[in-house]
């Protein structure tokens, strides 16, 4: 099964909806990293997959995050 390509979530700051967009960062089955900006300008990160990868992600503050083995 395909992960979706878009997800919608409720912006943590102003509660506007906010679309997150599947990124390429690596062709890896371990995490599937979204990442959308809201209107506001906060950014938001979701993923799925691996524990450790996702919330390495979640926590990361750059766009330079990157999976590694």
């Amino acid at each position: 099964m395909k992960p979706a390509r878009i997800l919608t979530f409720k912006c943590a700051k102003c509660t506007k909806p906010v679309k997150v967009f599947l990124q390429k960062v690596s062709a890896c089955s371990h995490i599937q990293p979204y990442q959308g900006i809201c209107a506001c300008g906060e950014v938001k990160r979701h993923a799925t997959g691996s524990p450790d990868a996702v919330k390495s992600y979640i926590e990361s503050t750059d766009g330079n995050w990157h999976h590694h083995h």
